[in-house]
């Protein structure tokens, strides 16, 4: 292990005993207590663990190529987490609906639970929850002193999902999945004190925060370039990013007339829609998991050995259906370091009986495989050919830009079979496209172009976004408003899927150019997904020496 990789290892370790609950995300096994403190401290100290660590790689000189790799990537990462801190961003740590107050609840789903053992350690997670919800609100409470506030749709919206949490979506599903052994009672006292700690939460937010935050839900350029940096690790010029999103979401626009005409002839595209929606669906939530199942596995079959070499581990996915989530839209968390814990993808039903699969075959390619799954799975794979710290750390502009790829691929392979499925592909990439336009048009407070304006508004605000999301975006009606409220809560992150499909895309069309007949797809997908997690700024060059 060079001193590189070392350090590397060092702060990985270090960085988990500081915050167990991500540790537990990440799938990092040890020894951690119980619970992260989330207090104005604990910030604090893990702040200071990034800055002696930056110091430290000051000093040391890369040896060979996966150092350089790994000091690049831990210096940029570390350098951009501080930026956050450093701008006051620990003072007003509330995001909805893929937050705090999210993590904490379905942290505890990712834990192991196979033996007493393991469901002691969820036990102390369940306890220690009352407390890292009071460190929230003491990070909160300071920066309202202060002055540093979050938004005000954030507070009433958190307030809401914590109450949820408090009411029906806690942890009273892991009681009952533990069963009557031995633990029963203290795990059943452990999760009526952690509703209670939700629900005074609720309250927090909804009495004593709210008439504090702030009434606009951008946050400005300043604040914007920060979260864009930690994002995209990279300084784009996000106006010109702007202007790009609207020309995009127009050309996908023109192709999903095409497709609808296909669907059914002479049809427009909210026509195609309806009659997709009355004929390609599965009801129940049984069929819709099975579907899902079906699906996963068939994507493995067909790309393993043609188009990826997928390691053995990587060959299952875990399906998940979340019957009481807000999260509005599926997500995907990675396998645990020692693949003990598989890759899982989550699939909210947000209370719907009928699932237009049709719209959702594109989404187990971006969450599933070649998407987050393979990606994410490979960095837990390769062994000591990368750094801890680059096997457990990513970057939202190059994972969710390579499964917008990984979307994209499916379509040049031929997998959407019939013009629904395609034109589901289209209708996900125009909300990726809209994305752009909305989060940075919100928070940067750009103007609509004139054409746009005479159709929606002439500026942005919430209820643009949510007409913008659900009328360009073609985005259902159960998942608008939550994902309007993700993005006001979550700047730039929405628009590293769009901006980082448009880095892998740039990167593999020079590749192809620079190589000429010598290129190889496959080759080339091994390769860049060996390479560990890379910042957009450096993503091309880097997998121009590969």
């Amino acid at each position: 292990m060079t001193p590189i990789f070392a350090l590397c290892d060092t702060y990985v370790r270090r960085s988990c005993e500081l915050n167990p609950a991500a540790a537990t995300y990440q799938g990092v096994p040890g020894d951690f207590a119980p619970g992260t403190d989330f207090s104005p401290d604990g910030y604090a100290a893990r702040a200071a663990l990034q800055r002696t660590t930056l110091a430290t790689l000051a000093t040391l000189l890369p040896h060979g190529r996966a150092d350089q790799l790994a000091a690049a990537h831990l210096r940029e990462r570390l350098e951009a987490e501080l930026a956050w801190y450093d701008s006051g961003e620990a003072l007003r740590p509330l995001r909805t609906p893929f937050g705090l107050l999210q993590a904490l609840r379905d942290n505890v789903d990712l834990m192991p639970a196979q033996n007493e053992q393991d469901w002691s350690g969820v036990l102390a997670r369940v306890q220690a929850t009352p407390g890292m919800l009071a460190g929230l609100r003491a990070s909160l409470a300071e920066g309202a002193a202060q002055g540093v506030v979050a938004a005000r749709r954030q507070a009433v919206e958190g307030a809401a999902q914590a109450q949820r949490y408090a009411d029906k979506a806690g942890f009273r599903a892991v009681a009952e999945r533990y069963g009557s052994g031995p633990l029963a009672a203290e795990l059943a006292v452990a999760v009526d004190r952690a509703h209670a700690a939700f629900a005074e939460t609720a309250r927090f937010l909804r009495e004593e925060y709210a008439h504090k935050a702030a009434e606009a839900d951008g946050v400005g350029p300043d604040r914007y370039a920060v979260s864009a940096r930690l994002a995209l690790g990279a300084d784009l010029d996000l106006v010109d990013a702007y202007h790009w999103g609207w020309a995009e979401l127009h050309q996908i626009e023109d192709q999903m007339s095409v497709e609808a005409g296909r669907v059914l002839p002479g049809a427009g595209i909210e026509q195609a829609m309806a009659h997709l929606n009355a004929t390609e669906y599965v009801d129940d939530t049984d069929a819709y998991r099975a579907w899902l199942r079906d699906r996963h596995d068939e994507a493995i079959e067909r790309l393993h050995g043609v188009h990826f070499d997928i390691a053995e581990p990587l060959r299952t996915v875990d399906i998940n259906v979340l019957l009481h989530s807000s999260a509005g839209a599926p997500y995907y968390t990675p396998p645990s370091e020692d693949l003990k814990r598989p890759g899982r993808t989550w699939w909210p039903a947000s209370g719907r009986e009928r699932f237009g699969i049709w719209a959702e075959l594109t989404t187990v390619f971006h969450e599933g495989v070649p998407g987050h799954h393979l990606q994410l799975g490979q960095t837990r794979v390769t062994g000591q050919t990368l750094s801890r710290f680059s096997r457990l750390t990513g970057i939202s502009g190059h994972g969710e830009g390579w499964a917008l790829y990984a979307e994209n691929l499916a379509d040049e392979l031929g997998f959407f079979q019939t013009p629904g499925q395609r034109l589901g592909m289209l209708k996900a990439s125009a909300l990726r496209a809209a994305r752009v336009v909305c989060d940075i048009g919100l928070h940067l407070d750009l103007p609509l172009p004139a054409q746009e304006a005479a159709r929606h508004s002439p500026r942005w605000s919430f209820a643009t976004m949510v007409e913008v999301l659900r009328d360009r975006g073609r985005l259902a009606e159960h998942r608008v408003h939550a994902e309007a409220v993700r993005y006001c809560g979550w700047p730039a992150q929405a628009i590293s899927y769009k901006l980082g499909q448009r880095a892998w895309l740039a990167a593999r069309d020079e590749a192809r150019q620079r190589l000429g007949s010598r290129f190889d797809l496959k080759q080339w997908h091994t390769e860049a997904l060996s390479l560990g997690p890379v910042g957009l700024a450096t993503l091309a060059q880097t997998l121009r020496t590969m």
